[in-house]
């Protein structure tokens, strides 16, 4: 079973520490590195963090969060085989034809390395800071997915949606991977996993334990098959939480069809991140 590390851009004091992180990652055996998003994060939210019993992230407000595509490609152009990806960029907040050029830069200059994990966003006070509607956010989601499958996939693009509109326009460079990277939908709840189902290219679970994981696979399964589809149609990436670490855990983890885990190991000393990222790895292959 692959195995990936995130995140690489939050809590970094400079940036080459990002590049040293991905280059020990990549000496290391790792499959993959990813990142965290956050444009902005206010001093003081009401929003519920899904992952964490207080509603509030594990970092404060202040920590650093890197942008996640610059990041990624100070990453590209220091590493040579290692994959790139977001886990996850909240895809409603920007304009898609602009994320479409980027993440298409990213996989030209990476050479087919990245893949776009994609959320709908659960921090409502960072959607008013940037002046995009909270409303049907899963909605335009759905609509930026299909105005970056144009710009990646058609020599010539058009787009008439209800949010975006594209007359006939090139964009170029087209992504290296064919079709298009890697599109990874983000979430745990029966509506994430349905836009799984419906237009993903594979899922990206986050803090599951062998039990959690297991009972989202069985709901997933079912909605791909009302779509036509299976779970042997997917990649499966599975976010485990910090207790699941231990190689039992871990074999029944790669029995459920997973593709890759992903172990969060937050940026530190680089000696203590050695450390933590070694022991990580040295639990998956027992």
């Amino acid at each position: 079973m692959k195995v990936g590390i995130i995140p690489i851009n939050i809590g970094v004091q400079a940036g080459e520490q990002i590049v040293q992180i991905a280059q020990l990652a990549e000496g290391l055996g790792y499959e993959s590195v990813w990142t965290f998003e956050h444009v902005i994060v206010p001093v003081d939210y009401e929003s519920k963090y899904p992952y964490n019993d207080s509603g509030k992230m594990g970092a404060p407000p202040e920590t650093n969060f890197v942008d996640p595509l610059i990041a990624l490609t100070a990453v590209a152009a220091s590493t040579s085989t290692i994959r790139l990806g977001t886990g996850v960029n909240i895809l409603s907040q920007v304009n898609p034809i602009y994320i479409a050029k980027q993440a298409a830069s990213l996989d030209f200059m990476s050479n087919g390395r990245f893949m776009l994990g994609v959320g709908i966003g659960w921090l409502k006070e960072e959607f008013a800071a940037l002046g995009v509607p909270w409303e049907d956010r899963a909605g335009r989601t759905i609509e930026c997915i299909e105005v970056m499958r144009s710009l990646w996939c058609d020599e010539v693009s058009s787009y008439d949606g209800k949010y975006y509109q594209i007359k006939a326009a090139y964009q170029n460079p087209k992504p290296v991977q064919k079709p298009h990277p890697p599109i990874l939908f983000g979430g745990e709840s029966d509506a994430a996993l349905r836009r799984v189902a419906s237009i993903g290219q594979g899922w990206y679970g986050f803090n599951l334990t062998p039990d959690t994981l297991e009972e989202r696979l069985e709901f997933l399964s079912t909605r791909l098959e009302e779509h036509g589809r299976a779970l042997s149609d997917i990649k499966i990436y599975a976010g485990m939480h910090p207790s699941v670490r231990g190689p039992s855990e871990m074999a029944k983890v790669e029995a459920l069809g997973v593709e890759q885990v992903i172990l969060g190991v937050m940026a530190g000393k680089m000696e203590t991140l050695a450390a933590r990222a070694q022991k990580a790895m040295a639990a998956v292959h027992g």
